[in-house]
């Protein structure tokens, strides 16, 4: 079994707002994530939240996915990492880590990872457009352990660069996946590409 695992517990302090209840279109930020995830190969979605975890969870009560609370999101994006590790079921062999500010990764590209992941015996399989890497990273869990020990300035990056005989790069065509949202500007950029009308936030 591989899960997916949404990573959506960060405060947003340079945006200065739970950035993923901005609108993307017509749907929030993390259910235009979700959309793509649900859509995929992935025998199950596990979505990681921290700040502000009350609003998100009922923004996605309507989807068929498990929450988990991080309680310790505020020691960055590793933490969630580890916590999602934790909180996977068993059966789970890996995890593709998504991020829930990435609300263009297609579903085409997860089900590639997904793919390679399952015909070649690489432990982290990650996407690549025109030569530079991206997101999202499936990683197998025979690295839960050292993923734990790591340091959470250095991140998911100590194990890719730790064992690059290990490392999987899977070319895809979609750009998404060097774009994260992380700034005002940022933000402004991806949603001039939506159309329709704003999501109802759930208060």
């Amino acid at each position: 079994m591989i899960w997916a695992v949404v990573l959506a517990a960060g405060a947003s302090k340079r945006m200065g707002e739970p950035k993923v209840l901005l609108p993307i279109g017509h749907k929030t930020m993390i259910e235009s994530v979700l959309d793509q995830v649900i859509k995929s190969e992935v025998d199950g979605v596990l979505v990681v939240l921290g700040s502000n975890w009350t609003k998100v969870a009922k923004q996605i009560k309507k989807y068929p996915v498990k929450v988990t609370v991080n309680p310790h999101f505020k020691l960055g994006m590793l933490s969630s990492v580890n916590w999602g590790f934790q909180t996977l079921p068993l059966e789970a062999v890996a995890a593709l880590f998504v991020l829930a500010d990435q609300p263009r990764i297609p579903t085409r590209v997860l089900n590639k990872l997904l793919s390679a992941y399952k015909a070649n015996a690489k432990g982290i399989v990650l996407p690549v457009y025109k030569g530079e890497r991206g997101h999202p990273v499936l990683v197998d869990r025979k690295y839960q352990a050292e993923a734990k020990r790591t340091d959470p300035e250095i991140g998911l990056r100590n194990l890719v660069y730790g064992h690059p005989e290990d490392v999987l790069e899977v070319e895809v065509s979609s750009p998404a996946i060097r774009h994260d949202i992380d700034t005002r500007s940022d933000y402004e950029r991806e949603a001039k590409r939506g159309v329709g009308r704003k999501p109802t936030v759930v208060k």
